[in-house]
């Protein structure tokens, strides 16, 4: 099996805590992969490890057989790998268009180029225009950021990791905030990338979870306590116990 994304023997820590304790992790290529566990154990700290964000202790992280353990941020997304938060970071007076134009243009390297006229950039509205469409964001691609349900505006941050054209996409809790109806909608539309991005992501609804991953790895107290198939993952009496009972989400 080839690998998208790897970590290996990765700890975590800060002062006496021990955030991310001994995870080795393999996300084969395109994968729609998951990540769950209880609040507090250690899932965004993992994937800010991934991401370059935070430096390991001790460990290493592999991004299609390449160590990046060292690479900053940059470098990682320059090799294929991009993130979405838990937070919208937006431009809220910009359009969803105008948005996505400066992540291509940013791809580019021209993206200090801004200012020059619209007509300077059309291989951008162009690659911009597409990434709105098979976001199904074409029809409001005019609209201001800031008056757009919540759900297209996860959509539109999904949109702007896309724009650096990864390989392997991050989501760290795309559904967080966003009601019900926009949720469905919105995994549905992510479940439609195409297989060339390997998806991992981090998401506490369960019913989003299991009909969008095909695999599924479960923290807990920043360990990797099982990897497998949907499945056999809510079949698991140690999952049931820690996370898909009483314990919560996070």
């Amino acid at each position: 099996m080839t690998y998208a994304l790897q970590t290996r023997n990765l700890f975590k820590r800060f002062g006496g805590f021990l955030a991310t304790n001994d995870v080795t992790l393999n996300v084969a290529e395109g994968a729609r992969h998951a990540l769950i566990g209880p609040n507090g154990a250690g899932k965004t700290t993992l994937i800010n490890l991934l991401t370059g964000f935070l430096e390991p202790t001790s460990g290493s992280v592999i991004l299609k057989n390449e160590d990046v353990t060292r690479q900053p941020q940059h470098r990682r997304v320059k090799r294929g790998l991009a993130r979405t938060f838990q937070i919208n970071r937006l431009f809220a007076d910009m359009t969803a268009l105008q948005s996505v134009i400066l992540a291509v243009n940013e791809r580019r390297g021209i993206a200090g180029h801004w200012w020059r006229p619209v007509s300077a950039h059309g291989e951008a509205i162009d690659d911009a225009a597409s990434l709105l469409s098979q976001l199904g964001l074409l029809e409001v691609a005019h609209v201001p950021t800031k008056d757009l349900p919540y759900g297209k505006q996860r959509l539109i941050e999904i949109a702007l990791a896309l724009a650096a054209q990864p390989s392997v996409l991050l989501l760290d809790e795309p559904a967080a905030g966003v009601p019900t109806g926009e949720s469905r909608e919105l995994f549905e539309t992510i479940a439609r990338l195409p297989r060339e991005v390997t998806v991992l992501l981090i998401e506490h609804d369960m019913d989003l979870v299991f009909r969008f991953a095909d695999r599924i790895s479960v923290l807990v107290a920043g360990a990797l306590l099982t990897e497998d198939v949907p499945d056999m993952i809510a079949a698991d009496p140690r999952v049931r116990e820690v996370y898909l009972g009483d314990a919560g989400h996070g």
